[in-house]
């Protein structure tokens, strides 16, 4: 073998060199090999002698790097970068503070390449809980070879994938790594199309006494199908505390397997079932098992129009949800018989802190009062009722009943023509509402009185604790009401948003008050964005906008779009 051995070439200069390989083959040109070791500064060549057969240049080709690789055992430990030192440069490189517990790598535009290093790195991690490779669309493709090495990270909670393109290999490798993740407790593999059809692929390994508490799979393009695998899987995973499946259109078709199994799961915390194209008997299906899930603190079922009208058979165990702490009911086409029956039922929910009923016309139609129930609430944080077609009879009910919550936040009354002119049945409630952080009045017909009547209220002591006061789309406050509004702007001092943009089909100039809005704006220092879209500036006007964050020492997001262009 001696004869065959290699002979070195004259020595370069050493270049950084990339630390995953103890070697690596720079260049194959024929019959010969140039190897180079990364604690080397040399470069070995190696050829076969003539007359050599194809099967002994070979053996002769192996024989040699054999000897370089354990040629590059004997370099010192202090030449090869160790596997913490090659962690915390692979972290660098993506901007990355190194943590050996949480690696959080979201968005950070990961190529292949990355993914296959990153693998090499896990032997390195032993206390690693949580891994997040979302939104990285070059992780599709690559995950086996990530999963092959999770055995490295046995300890490894919490695993997030959401839109990384996965495609049915990686689904396949990550239903076999379930087995070697065993302390797995949260799954988010949401945005991935390519998961629709193969779930039963992904969760076939997945076995009983499995610790998983969360598992998400929004916009996975689940079928029906998928379903059926998903009831199958409740029956292994008894101590789930959140599913999400939201905005899969096709699911809804197997609802009624999927809660029948829900029963399994009695410490179900948090249900989401946003856009499932639910249906009425997929209504009455939840409806059962629900009283199988008395630890539920949250239950979405939104923009599933098809199960307006199925309220009425479908809520005998809803008020028995004495922990619900969430109720989301926008845009499930609620009919007047609906109303009747949540008006029983939803004042029963003693615990709820936030109601979203928004986008059901019939809320403000109806003559049963659940606007004036909610005072049995006392816990509400947060109440949305946008586009519900309010009166001025509903209204007051609201007002009312408003005087009964003390702990409100959010109020959302968007898109409610009725407000503009009445938000003065508001004032007694506004007045008491001393937790109140968001106002949201967009589209309410706003009358310059109505913008009266909040800065009087703020400069009386009231309304000091609002962040966001959204006022968008209210075309008929003229600009005397925006120059008392303006005027009177300072006095909110914990304000961080403001929306006074006017409607897309409108242009306004705003010369009378801009000049008391900069005056405002100064004596806002909590603000961080200004949307003001469609309200015409001049030439100065624009100038004295853009310099406002240098002149001022400030950051504000001025969002403009529009400015101009009438």
């Amino acid at each position: 073998i001696k004869q065959f051995q290699g002979k070195k070439c004259a020595p370069e200069k050493r270049k950084e060199q990339p630390s995953s390989p103890c070697w690596s083959t720079l260049m194959k040109n024929g019959a010969c090999f140039i190897v180079r070791f990364n604690s080397f500064p040399e470069v070995f060549t190696w050829q076969p002698q003539a007359g050599f057969t194809p099967l002994l240049a070979e053996v002769t080709r192996a024989l040699f790097l054999c000897c370089l690789d354990g040629h590059s055992h004997h370099t010192s430990e202090e030449e090869s970068p160790s596997g913490e030192q090659r962690f915390n440069q692979f972290m660098e490189k993506l901007g990355k503070k190194p943590s050996s517990k949480n690696l959080d790598l979201n968005n950070c535009a990961l190529s292949a390449a990355d993914v296959t290093e990153l693998a090499s790195l896990l032997p390195f991690l032993p206390e690693l809980e949580e891994l997040s490779l979302s939104w990285n669309g070059c992780v599709g493709g690559t995950l086996k070879a990530l999963t092959v090495h999770l055995h490295h990270v046995s300890l490894l909670k919490v695993l997030r994938l959401n839109n990384c393109r996965l495609t049915a290999e990686d689904v396949i490798s990550l239903g076999e790594a379930f087995e070697i993740v065993s302390q797995l407790e949260e799954l988010d593999l949401s945005w991935n199309s390519n998961i629709g059809g193969k779930l039963s692929l992904l969760t076939k390994k997945l076995q009983e006494g499995c610790k998983l508490k969360c598992l998400k799979m929004t916009d996975c393009n689940l079928t029906a199908k998928d379903g059926e695998s998903l009831a199958e899987l409740l029956n292994v995973i008894s101590n789930l505390e959140v599913l999400d499946i939201s905005i899969n259109k096709n699911i809804g078709c197997s609802m009624k397997i999927i809660a029948q199994d829900l029963k399994n799961v009695p410490g179900l915390k948090e249900l989401n079932l946003h856009m499932c194209g639910l249906k009425q008997d997929s209504l009455q299906g939840l409806d059962t098992a629900l009283q199988h899930l008395a630890e539920l603190r949250k239950l979405d079922i939104s923009c599933n129009r098809e199960i307006g009208g199925g309220f009425k058979a479908s809520t005998a165990h809803l008020a028995s949800l004495k922990n619900l702490e969430v109720l989301d009911l926008h845009q499930c086409g609620v009919t007047e018989e609906d109303m009747t029956v949540l008006s029983q039922v939803i004042p029963l929910l003693s615990n709820l802190q936030e109601l979203n009923l928004s986008s059901n016309k019939n809320v403000g139609l109806s003559s049963d009062p659940l606007l004036g129930r909610l005072r049995f609430l006392p816990k509400l944080r947060s109440v949305t009722i946008s586009n519900c077609g309010l009166g001025e009879e509903s209204l007051s009910s609201l007002a009312e009943a408003a005087l009964h919550l003390p702990e409100l936040e959010i109020l959302d009354l968007s898109w409610n023509k009725c407000v503009g002119g009445n938000l003065k049945l508001l004032l007694g409630a506004l007045k008491l509402a001393t937790e109140i952080q968001v106002l949201r009045l967009s589209s309410c017909n706003l009358l310059a009185e109505d913008l009266a009547l909040l800065t009087s209220l703020r400069q009386d002591g009231h309304l000091a604790r609002l962040q966001k006061l959204d006022l968008s789309y209210n075309n008929t406050i003229p600009d005397e009401g925006w120059a008392v509004f303006c005027q009177g702007l300072g006095a909110f001092k914990e304000l961080s948003e403001l929306d006074v943009s006017l409607s897309p089909s409108s242009c306004r100039d705003c010369g009378l008050w801009f000049g008391d809005l900069l005056a405002a704006l100064t004596q806002l220092p909590a603000l961080a964005e200004l949307a003001m879209q469609r309200w015409a500036l001049s030439e100065s006007q624009r100038k004295q906008m853009e310099g406002f964050n240098q002149d001022n020492k400030r950051n504000i997001r001025f969002d403009w779009k529009g400015w101009g262009l009438c």
